[in-house]
């Protein structure tokens, strides 16, 4: 399969049209959940675990990942 190329600056851009609330700041991308401590435990836990079976690679496709493990622990997305 080799190494995975790194996203262009314009089709990272173009893929952060399709993540509503996900913003870029750098090499980062970031968004923010208002979210009760227990759950963010849980979905932390969930995320890591995800994370680590995609081998930390793909930030955008973890980014819709975290949304859906996000919502099912209840929490809403701000903005």
């Amino acid at each position: 399969m080799g190494v995975p190329k790194p996203l262009t600056d314009d089709e990272i851009t173009a893929a952060l049209t399709k993540l509503p609330g996900w913003e870029r700041t750098g090499d980062e991308i970031t968004r923010t959940y208002p979210i009760r401590y227990h759950a963010a435990v849980a979905a932390i836990v969930t995320i890591a675990d995800r994370s680590r079976r995609i081998q930390h690679h793909a930030d955008l496709d973890l980014a819709h990942r975290i949304d859906a493990i996000v919502s099912a622990h209840q929490s809403l997305p701000l903005g």
